[in-house]
């Protein structure tokens, strides 16, 4: 994977993911990315989830530069696009390939180790509720003492 350590306002990424027709991610894919503009152009491999990123180092002239990405045989083109007055911001762009690929959301731990730690919480919580409710109805049972007028 490249990477670049310019400034925001220099950096242009190109990111995304290659999938398969089950729309998991294929590793070790080799993707080519090209400015055809400036005929400047890189091959970056994906990871384990099928995940790419290209860095580009790019001036506010390569705003609308062509770009031709390229992942098994399939070809995407786009348009160098970001607001040259915005300094701060990342300049990027997500482009996936394959079907069902977009993960663009939480990763799937995330889910259920959410909804293991909802479910420990509702476990404990319905035991003290158990608790509570035991001692109340052994309380009622019980003679209370009288107070004293």
């Amino acid at each position: 994977m490249a990477s670049a350590t310019h400034e925001a306002d220099h950096r242009f990424m190109v990111e995304g993911y290659v999938c398969g027709q089950d729309g998991k991610g294929l590793s070790n894919t080799d993707v080519l990315v090209k400015d055809t503009r400036i005929s400047y152009g890189q091959v970056v491999r994906t990871d384990g989830n099928g995940y790419y990123k290209a860095m580009f180092h790019l001036h506010n002239d390569n705003l609308g530069d062509p770009l031709l990405i390229e992942a098994r045989g399939e070809q995407q083109n786009f348009k160098v696009e970001f607001d040259p007055k915005d300094l701060e911001s990342e300049r990027k762009i997500k482009v996936n390939f394959g079907t069902g690929c977009d993960a663009s959301g939480p990763p799937v731990w995330l889910w259920w180790g959410g909804g293991a730690m909802v479910a420990a919480a509702g476990t404990i919580i319905g035991m003290k509720l158990a608790r509570s409710q035991r001692k109340q109805e052994r309380g009622k049972g019980k003679p209370q003492k009288q107070r004293k007028a």
